[in-house]
């Protein structure tokens, strides 16, 4: 169930967009760039889960408070909630903007009929209420492992419908596009925010035991990116769209296959947005209410008013998301790669470990490493913005 939960928390709408991530770096330097993000998220866990066995802490806020006092709570707190608010508004983005189109090409109605089930704005709230809410008021995370595997299924059908068409592709290429791809695949491995709360509900939990989970739960992902990317661009090569299903809509979008994938998208991505907001909620816990124990009036009452304000953005607000853009390039390295590196360089006694050792000077080149990463995403999103360009394609 944890390795459920954690890879339903990887796994985001950023899948759809690998084929055409793909399409612009060929097949042997997506491999190689995937490769090496698994690799640095596997590595960037391992500092967590060492600076949270060191100090018996398992909140990410805490382990920044250990490290910083207030302000580290505060940064991460806010990282947190940023990065994850974010990420559910466009999970309901994409339920407001497809959810219509499924439904009126399955019931084949008028497009320009004015039918209430055919509004994005009725049927994005129907979906909050009627399924996300409820799964989001669980008292434990560990609950959701059901969801989360029905989710990773859905996923695994999307997978299954990307058929292979031709022989032969690019194996490798580096036009200027090549460049947007990596801040893409930097940030498709995001799942530290719910790496603490996992840990804490396993089942005897240790630090080696989290860290299989974790392993494991990026090899699943690492392995279905792969396919999906491969498997799109080898059947569209350079008409590969920056989202993949609009690719397979545009032959045919009345085609029952292509529609019934579609829907199962939109399903994981809505049973996506429940794991996403138990670390918010949390984080809003620490920073607000850490001294309080569990209280069921604030638990509903911070899920509720969550939801109603991410409702409220993508409803009356669509185009305050590319804000987000700018948040998550921000957040993002700073939940993957910055705080667990400085982290552990704070919280690892410099008696075990020296500041000249080998595995702070590592820590200390993955912070760099996030800060380069920071420095690029922005700049790149600034481009797009000045240029009118979507050359970035899909986000988490």
């Amino acid at each position: 169930m944890s390795v459920f939960n954690l890879g339903n928390a990887i796994m985001g709408s950023g899948i759809l967009g690998l084929a055409y991530a793909m399409a612009n770096t060929g097949i042997l330097l997506f491999l190689f760039l995937l490769t090496v993000v698994a690799v640095l998220s596997c590595y960037s866990i391992h500092l967590l889960l060492k600076s949270s066995g060191i100090v018996g802490i398992r909140a990410y806020e805490q382990l920044g408070y250990r490290a910083f006092g207030t302000p580290g709570k505060m940064a991460a707190g806010i990282a947190i909630t940023l990065q994850n608010i974010g990420a559910m508004s466009s999970y309901l983005y994409i339920v407001k903007s497809e959810f219509p189109l499924v439904i009126q090409a399955f019931s084949r109605a008028d497009p320009n009929a004015d039918l209430w089930y055919l509004n994005g704005n009725y049927l994005v709230v129907m979906v909050s209420i009627g399924i996300i809410l409820p799964l989001a008021l669980m008292k434990q995370l560990g609950y959701l492992g059901y969801t989360s595997g029905f989710s990773l299924s859905c996923m695994v059908f999307f997978l299954s419908r990307s058929v292979v068409y031709g022989n032969t592709g690019r194996l490798c290429a580096f036009p200027l596009q090549t460049a947007y791809t990596i801040p893409i695949l930097a940030f498709a491995f995001v799942c530290h925010p719910e790496v603490l709360p996992i840990y804490t509900e396993l089942r005897n939990p240790t630090q080696r035991r989290m860290q299989h989970v974790s392993n494991l739960s990026i090899l699943v992902m690492y392995t279905m990116y792969f396919l999906a990317a491969l498997f799109g661009y080898l059947t569209f090569y350079g008409k590969t769209e920056t989202e993949l299903l609009h690719t397979y809509s545009r032959i045919d979008p009345y085609d029952t296959l292509i529609l019934c994938v579609r829907l199962a998208v939109l399903t994981a991505v809505t049973l996506t947005v429940p794991i996403v907001l138990f670390p918010v909620r949390r984080a809003l816990n620490q920073m607000f209410f850490a001294s309080k124990s569990f209280n069921w009036l604030r638990h509903v009452a911070i899920a509720v008013t969550l939801l109603s304000f991410i409702n409220m953005l993508v409803i009356f607000a669509p185009n305050i998301l590319g804000i987000f853009g700018i948040i998550g390039a921000t957040s993002a390295p700073c939940l993957i790669f910055i705080f667990p590196a400085i982290f552990y360089i704070r919280i690892v006694p410099k008696e075990q470990e020296p500041m000249h050792s080998i595995p702070k000077i590592l820590a200390a080149c993955f912070a760099g490493l996030g800060v380069a990463f920071m420095i690029m995403s922005l700049s790149f999103i600034i481009v797009d913005w000045t240029t009118g360009s979507s050359n970035s394609g899909g986000g988490h």
